[in-house]
């Protein structure tokens, strides 16, 4: 939790395409002990550790989850950021996720590096075109990313981080 204590959790994502304008997701269970709960999509990313940087957590929680190591500085600015209340069992209050953007020519995702709970959730990968981030009726977090993702592969990439809606 960052020092002035306004988040329970703050979080460094990152939005990662590919040459193919592509966006990987990482596929979760919602609920890792009941079958029947339900999964949803998310980018890559995690909590931000004591004293490091959002762009290092980024950084960090890409190479864990995908196995592609970035320096924090390859990330540039935010674009995006979206905060409000979760109860998600482990943690309860107010959230905050802070995503980067990261375009990469191609990229073997390599999950290995997944903690043991993180394992617990995961439910597998995909890289997603945006017409189908748009199309479809799964669950995705956060909510307007095909939009936000449409811009970015197309090279806009806003001058202050675009506010999305919260999910919970």
């Amino acid at each position: 939790m960052p020092a002035q204590g306004k988040w329970r959790r703050e979080s460094a994502r990152v939005l990662l395409t590919d040459e193919h304008d592509r966006l990987l997701l990482f596929r979760f269970r919602v609920d890792p002990d009941a079958s029947d709960s339900g999964h949803g999509w998310c980018t890559p990313g995690g909590g931000v550790e004591d004293e490091e940087t959002l762009a290092e957590a980024a950084a960090r929680e890409l190479r864990e989850e995908t196995g592609l190591a970035v320096q924090p500085r390859a990330l540039g600015a935010a674009v995006a950021e979206t905060s409000g209340y979760a109860d998600v069992g482990w943690a309860e209050g107010i959230f905050r996720d802070v995503f980067f953007h990261l375009r990469v020519t191609a990229h073997q995702v390599d999950v290995t590096g997944l903690k043991a709970n993180e394992r617990r959730y995961h439910a597998g990968h995909r890289w997603w075109h945006v017409a189908d981030l748009a199309a479809t009726d799964e669950t995705v977090y956060p909510f307007g990313l095909a939009e936000l993702t449409a811009g970015l592969v197309s090279g806009h990439v806003p001058a202050e981080p675009v506010r999305l809606r919260w999910h919970h």
